[in-house]
């Protein structure tokens, strides 16, 4: 008997945050034994990364380098993929996009399967199989309210979601670092990611000459919720994203209102399962920084009504990495695509 050829995965953008967080990830999923191939522009050429305990080179990109490719990440930026979309597909590879180039493709699926969010009995038409990886916050919110629904019915929810650097590439988080110095050394500070002050400040909009703009992050989290909780359409979910002077992590604060009153302790039984850490009143709050290397979402929460502990008003405040989140949603699909393909090379 022939032995399986094992698949072999690319991961475009593979010097970006995401993509080194998704070749540590692959190192311990299914898709460990596959031959991993990582792609980058030419200035990245040649560095050493890793994949786990292995240590591979980055080989530039260009589009024979993706042929032959049974699956490939696009962890990079949103040019590259649209650049690089095409000889994926004539490679007939699968793809998963996690940089949201692609989401208005017609051949692109949305797929939200982090924390067990999609029953697997949904399966994607793959004669087109390219995948768009959900949006993390959005993944986040998915999973509580899907949790809670299901034992104890939603009258409403408003989210409020606080954007970290690390969510758009090494670049922007070059700019508040630089932002901080400058500020601290009474200087002037860069602007060209944020057109706007982030260090040391908080604000619900950015520059308008801002290359990231968070009225479209907000509409992308709602987006990819509904898509992903389509039969929760009843549930009213209002989103609101602040642009927060951290580094890495997102952290979000939930007001959920309930159909009938609750306990504390009956809530957070509702939360509870696989993906989701509770975290008691007694202890510390979640924050970006004890969420940073943890692959669950923290979560602690508390009745509106401080006074009796019961009723149909709940405050929660989550956390959570905002890399391993996106890397394990993405690996997830991968992994689905994966099932429902001949094993060894491209088809």
């Amino acid at each position: 008997m022939a032995a399986v050829k094992p698949y072999r995965v690319g991961i475009v953008g593979a010097a970006s945050l995401l993509g080194k967080e998704l070749a540590e990830t692959l190192a311990d999923s299914p898709l460990a034994t596959s031959d991993l191939v990582l792609l980058d522009a030419e200035e990245a050429a040649g560095r050493l990364s890793s994949a786990g305990e292995e240590a591979s080179f980055i080989q530039k990109l260009d589009a024979d380098a993706i042929s032959g490719l049974d699956i490939v990440f696009f962890a990079g930026d949103a040019e590259t993929t649209r650049t690089y979309f095409s000889a994926a597909r004539q490679a007939n590879a699968s793809v998963v996009d996690l940089t949201y180039a692609v989401e208005n493709e017609p051949e692109a699926i949305l797929r939200g399967l982090w924390g067990g969010l999609l029953p697997r009995t949904k399966q994607p038409d793959l004669t087109t199989p390219a995948v768009v990886s959900a949006h993390p916050a959005a993944l986040m919110l998915a999973l509580l309210t899907r949790r809670v629904r299901n034992r104890l019915p939603i009258r409403t929810v408003a989210a409020t979601f606080f954007e970290p650097a690390s969510e758009h590439g090494q670049s922007a988080m070059d700019e508040l670092h630089q932002q901080t110095v400058s500020l601290l050394s009474f200087q002037s500070i860069p602007r060209e990611q944020y057109d706007a002050q982030i260090a040391f400040n908080m604000v619900p909009a950015l520059g308008d000459a801002a290359k990231l703009k968070l009225s479209a992050i907000r509409e992308r989290i709602l987006q990819h919720y509904r898509a992903i909780c389509a039969e929760e359409a009843a549930v009213n979910v209002t989103v609101q994203v602040v642009q927060a002077p951290v580094f890495h992590g997102y952290t979000g604060a939930i007001f959920m209102e309930l159909e009938q009153p609750a306990t504390a302790r009956e809530f957070e039984a509702a939360a509870q399962g696989d993906r989701i850490d509770l975290v008691g009143a007694e202890s510390d709050p979640p924050s970006n920084l004890s969420a940073a290397g943890q692959a669950d979402m923290l979560m602690q929460a508390r009745s509106a009504d401080a006074e009796t502990g019961r009723g149909a008003q709940f405050w929660v405040w989550l956390a959570a990495d905002n890399l391993k989140v996106a890397a394990a949603n993405a690996i997830a699909c991968a992994n689905e695509l994966q099932r429902m393909r001949p094993h060894g090379s491209v088809q």
